[in-house]
This record gives structure tokens, C-alpha cells and sequence, in this order.
């Protein structure tokens, strides 16, 4: 049995929960996206619950037709502990004492091991991972050590930063809850 999802039009997080109900029923599914947000977003879903894409543009749309590879992924990333940044600076005060503080918090964490899986940037946040960040040098520390490090696209749009993105992937909202979700242990900053 095949399914078609129509997500042309739609926003995050909509294409890819419609496109996850639709992989729950079974069988194989395509999804079609008038975007390169929703394709990432959409790709990266079916490939982490262990499907096989192929994609295909046609005018303006994408198609992303999505089967079953019969191999389980490895879900260990998804309950190790996720960091989750809302903000630009670490704490609330004084703008200065904030940055110094984060900039302490990345230099630490690239000096221990196993704290966590996954970092999420959210609101503000998502300029830590963007061209000119103070902080940039450890975030691709962490990536390059198997931290997986995600923005929330919608933010990256909200803050003009999209294309100034350096390290990590752009995410959606329906990710980022299903890796806090899942995780043994969030940190929230």
C-alpha cells in the first residue's frame, strides 16, 4: 500500500507529523513539499526511523518517496542526554557576563565526555551556531566528537540567520520534542 502526503504550503512541524501518521499505517509513503525546510525536515525523519529516501523534483516540488529498509536504527542518541539552548547568553543580567558565561559553559563541555547526545538551539539561541558566533569553535568541537547539533529552523528564519548556519543541521519543532522526549536527561539553559 502506498500513501500520498500533500504538505505543499504547510509550516513546521506539520509535514513531518503528517508524514510520520502516514509511515504508521504502513507500507510506503510519498510526501510532497514545496520547500527545501520541509524536505530536510521530512528526509531527515523517515532516515532516522530507518527508512529509505529517494527524492525527486518536479517543478517548485519535492517528492520524497520513503520505504521500509527492514534495518532497525540505532536509537542509543535518543536516550543519552540532550542540551537544550534558548538563549544567547547563559543566565538573565548583565548581556556580557551572559556571553562570557556561555562561552565557559561550550569550553567546558568539549573537556568532558558523554554529556550529551544531542545540543538544540531554539529562540536566540540558534545565533550560537551561526556565522560570527563566540562559541563556534567548540560547537564544531562537539560535532566533530558525535554531539549532534540541531536549530530550530523556524528561529533561523525568524532571526535572518538561516544561510549564516555553521555547524549542525536545521531542525523542526516535531524533532526537537521527540529528542527531549525521549532523552534520559535534558539540560535547559
Amino acid at each position: 500500500m502506498e500513501s500520498l502526503v500533500d504538505a505543499r504550503g504547510l509550516s513546521c512541524p506539520q509535514p513531518v507529523i503528517l508524514t510520520k501518521k502516514a509511515l504508521e499505517e504502513g507500507g510506503s509513503v510519498t510526501t510532497v513539499v514545496d520547500n527545501t525546510a520541509a524536505l530536510e525536515n521530512v528526509s531527515r525523519l523517515a532516515k532516522t526511523l530507518g527508512y529509505e529516501v529517494e527524492v525527486e523534483q518536479r517543478g517548485p516540488d519535492y517528492h520524497i518517496r520513503i520505504e521500509k529498509t527492514g534495518t532497525s536504527p540505532d536509537r542509543s542518541e535518543y536516550y543519552h542526554g540532550v542540551i537544550l539552548i534558548t538563549s544567547q547568553y547563559l543566565g538573565q543580567g548583565d548581556i556580557a557576563l551572559g556571553k562570557t558565561l556561555m562561552k565557559s559553559f561550550f569550553y567546558t563541555l568539549t573537556q568532558m565526555e558523554d554529556v550529551a547526545s544531542a545540543i538544540i538551539f531554539m529562540n536566540s539561541g540558534v545565533a550560537l551556531a551561526a556565522q560570527g558566533s563566540e562559541v563556534l569553535d567548540h560547537l564544531l568541537e562537539l560535532e566533530r566528537s558525535g554531539v549532534e547539533v540541531l536549530s530550530c529552523g523556524t528561529c533561523l528564519d525568524f532571526y535572518h540567520l538561516k544561510n549564516q548556519l555553521m555547524v549542525g543541521h536545521v531542525t523542526n519543532m516535531y524533532s526537537i520534542v521527540e529528542k527531549l522526549a525521549k532523552a534520559h536527561k535534558v539540560i535547559t539553559l
